[in-house]
């Protein structure tokens, strides 16, 4: 089912949007570190400095502060043009698929700015969610530009963290990857890594151009992919994937699954990670 939205006082309402679309799944299952829940049970996040909050009411699920001029953006970001539903048949096809869908329904792969799951990815080497999340916030504290009415702050612009030193990073508590992060930033800033140019590229001329950048490997560079660009035939393979595939898919994915494996990919990381 594609999803179109219905613009209202209220907000910007997806009708019936809960066929494919699990808020806390989708938004904290280890593609994104900036979203959080409030104590009234909605979400709250920034991307490429707008805010959003998502809020579910019966089948339905409430956008506020998108409109319908800002929709564009997050219908993108949301991955709201895709089928969900129609990959979700062709998954079921497939036993360990299945029950990771029927335990995690819902998961939708985000489409992120480059330039900060680039970075994201980067602290996410040997690290946990928790942790990653901590400091992407202090990062964003410390570089972001505030987001009026909230105590929110965009990602910071490479520009902003190309000048500086490991010492003055130290308060991220990121250890070795806080000089991959200002080598990413130079890179980006000086021109030697055009972000943009990466989405005209095939999957494997853009992976190799990300493996250039300090502390960028195979995992990080298919993440990027992923997550940034829509390249849903990448598989990143952390030690969780790993360990999926050495029991439950020894000889690689069917081939019916690959054209579409970074979908069932983050399904199968979160049921894996999570029971």
């Amino acid at each position: 089912m594609l999803i179109d939205p219905e613009f209202t006082p209220q907000g910007t309402r997806l009708p019936g949007a809960a066929a494919w679309f699990a808020l806390p799944e989708t938004l904290d299952c280890g593609q994104a570190f900036r979203w959080r829940p409030r104590e009234d049970g909605s979400w709250e996040g920034v991307a490429v400095g707008r805010y959003l909050r998502l809020e579910r009411q019966g089948p339905d699920i409430f956008l506020h502060g998108a409109g319908e001029a800002g929709f564009p953006f997050w219908r993108r970001y949301f991955d709201l043009d895709r089928d969900y539903e129609a990959l979700a048949a062709l998954f079921r096809r497939n036993p360990p698929l299945r029950r990771a869908l029927d335990f995690c329904p819902g998961i939708r792969v985000l489409r992120q700015q480059p330039w900060e799951t680039l970075c994201t990815f980067i602290l996410s080497a040997n690290n946990n969610i928790p942790r990653i999340k901590g400091i992407v916030e202090r990062l964003c504290q410390g570089w972001g530009e505030a987001i009026p009415g909230t105590d929110l702050r965009a990602f910071p612009d490479p520009r902003d963290l190309a000048p500086l030193g490991e010492e003055d990073l130290a308060p991220l508590r990121a250890g070795w990857r806080a000089a991959y992060l200002l080598d990413a930033a130079r890179r980006v800033t000086q021109g030697s890594l055009d972000l943009e140019a990466l989405d005209l590229l095939p999957a494997p001329q853009a992976e190799t151009r990300l493996l250039e950048v300090k502390g960028v490997g195979k995992k990080v560079a298919q993440c990027v992919l992923l997550f940034a660009y829509g390249r849903v035939e990448c598989i990143p393979m952390d030690v969780w994937m790993k360990r999926v595939m050495a029991e439950l898919y020894p000889r690689g994915f069917p081939r019916y699954l690959r054209p579409c494996g970074g979908i069932a990919q983050q399904t199968l990381f979160h049921w894996y990670r999570q029971r």
